[in-house]
Parts: C-alpha cells; structure tokens; sequence
C-alpha cells in the first residue's frame, strides 16, 4: 500500500496515519518530523528549515526531495508507506512521480481530509508538546492531567514556535495558495479519495479502511 494523505496543517493526517501503520504494518513518513529532528540536531539543513518553520513558510524543495527520496529507499518501505506532509507543491508532485518511477513504487491511492478552517486554528494553538520526552497533548482535546506538566516524565508542556495563530494562518493561507491545487492534480490522475476530516477520528478511519480494501 503506497498512499499519500492531504490536507491542511491539523486536519489529522498525522492521526489517521498512525493508525493506517498499524493495520497496513507500512511506515508513516513524515516530513515535518524529519525536518524538525533535524532543527533539534542544529544541522545546517536544520538551521535553514527553522527560519521557514518559524515564518510559517514552506521548506525548499531540494531539502524536502532528498530526504523524502533517501527514506524511500529504506527496507522497511518495501510493502509500501504512507506520505503524510507531502508533497506540498505541484513541482514537489511531479518530483516524487519520477522518484518512484525510479524506485518502481507507483502511488496506490491519495486520501484528502477536508476540514473548517477555523476548527484548524482551534486544533493547532491549542497542541502542546513535552520539551523533554515529545509527548503531545492539546489544552482542550487532550490535556494533561497536571497543567503545563507532561503525565509521562514530568517534563515541561511548550507551545511549538509554529503553533501560534499568526504563524498558523500563515501556514494556513500558505496551503490554500500552493498545496490544494493538488486535491485537483491527483483528481486528474484518477488517485483521489476525499473524506470529510471533521469527523470523528475512527469513523474516518472506518471510512479510509473501506475505500482502501476497495482498491
């Protein structure tokens, strides 16, 4: 199963992805974590990424390709994965057409979650994360059972850098502009399932599992 999951920054591609791993046992790709591990590192890649982050801009294509070209190519992407992040671009799209051209892994199907734009901003400015054990909670959805504290190591709850709601309708505006001319892309290649994202977190999962068995 090779699959690509769309939608804008907090509509559960990240959730639903998890979940396709364990049923599929295919690995989730993640961009946006590979790129952050990397921030964490301090690497040079890290350093240029972080500024895009911060502003709520999108990392350069040539950064983005090679590490998504590089993990692809991992044994454990054998049966197939899950793209979740990317691509972001219709350039990015046609870059990762010739990459698994090369690699002999054609996409099985792309799933687009679409969601309200202000529940969005709810969902992002409400995530925190543990600086110490990178446990993830929300303030609303998900809280921890002692404020600002994580429930697993005791560590402190920050809010990221790119969760604040200037940077988030940046990011916002940012997808609108470049990454949803894809829903129209992959349409166009017959790939395309879309799926109401603002419903509840199994029934999408429910709903994913029966299209994906129809493939």
């Amino acid at each position: 199963m090779k699959l690509i999951l769309l939608g804008p920054p907090g509509a559960g591609k990240g959730t639903q992805a998890k979940m396709l791993t364990e049923r599929f046992g295919i690995p989730q790709i993640s961009t946006g974590d590979i790129l952050r591990a990397a921030v964490k590192d301090g690497t040079p890649m890290g350093i240029k990424a972080k500024s895009c982050m911060d502003a709520g801009e999108l990392v350069p294509d040539a950064v983005v390709i090679g590490i998504v070209r590089e993990r692809l190519q991992k044994s454990d992407c054998a049966a197939g994965f899950i793209l979740d992040g990317f691509p972001r671009t219709e350039p990015q799209a046609d870059a990762l057409a010739g990459t698994l051209l090369d690699l002999g892994k054609p996409l099985d199907a792309v799933i687009s979650l679409a969601v309200d734009i202000e529940a969005l901003v709810e969902r992002l400015t409400g995530r925190r994360t543990c600086r110490d054990c990178g446990r993830g909670y929300h303030v609303r959805f998900d809280p921890s059972k002692k404020a600002g504290i994580c429930d697993a190591c005791g560590g402190e709850l920050i809010q990221r850098d790119d969760d604040q709601e200037a940077t988030i309708r940046k990011r916002l505006d940012v997808y609108q502009a470049q990454t949803a001319p894809l829903i129209a892309y992959y349409d166009a290649a017959g790939l395309l399932h879309s799926l109401d994202g603002m419903q509840p977190i199994e029934e999408v999962q429910r709903q994913m599992n029966v299209l994906l068995q129809a493939d």
